[in-house]
């Protein structure tokens, strides 16, 4: 037996070219099988977390223009309130006042009955005054004089 020593770490001989060949034959399998498929799916993948990015970018402004609509539609109905308030406010002070001008008519009228009737009870109690005074008037002559006066 012959010891076959090699110094060399490659040798080149019709080994080495089915080496090759299967080599590529095996890459060539592998990337049908494998790379191909997986690359596809990778883009696909790719592909679909685009298509999100671009849905939440789409979402987020639609968001966005909601909330600033929402706003203007606060802003607006602030506003109307506001307006309705102050128009009831004014309402209210004018019809305050109205009321108070009538209320002040009203005190006014009745007063003036009430100085008219009591003018009126006043006079009819200086009437009667006057007429119990001279009554009693001539009964006290009458008693003074011991005799009845002619009226």
């Amino acid at each position: 037996m012959e010891i076959i020593s090699n110094i060399a770490l490659i040798s080149i001989n019709e080994t080495l070219i089915v080496q090759m060949v299967s080599f590529l034959i095996f890459m060539f399998v592998m990337n049908m099988v494998m790379f191909r498929p997986l690359n596809s799916v990778m883009k696909k993948r790719n592909e679909y977390m685009e298509s999100l990015k671009q849905d939440v970018t789409d979402f987020d402004q639609e968001v966005i223009r909601l909330l600033d609509q929402m706003e203007k539609h606060e802003a607006s109905a602030r506003q109307e309130a506001m307006a309705i308030k102050k128009e009831l406010e004014e309402s209210g002070s004018s019809e305050a006042a109205g009321i108070s001008t009538d209320i002040r008519n009203e005190i006014s009228r009745l007063r003036a009955d009430t100085e008219k009737e009591v003018e009126s009870q006043i006079e009819k109690a200086r009437e009667n005054l006057r007429k119990e005074t001279e009554h009693l008037a001539v009964s006290i002559m009458e008693n003074v004089l011991n005799r009845r006066l002619a009226q």
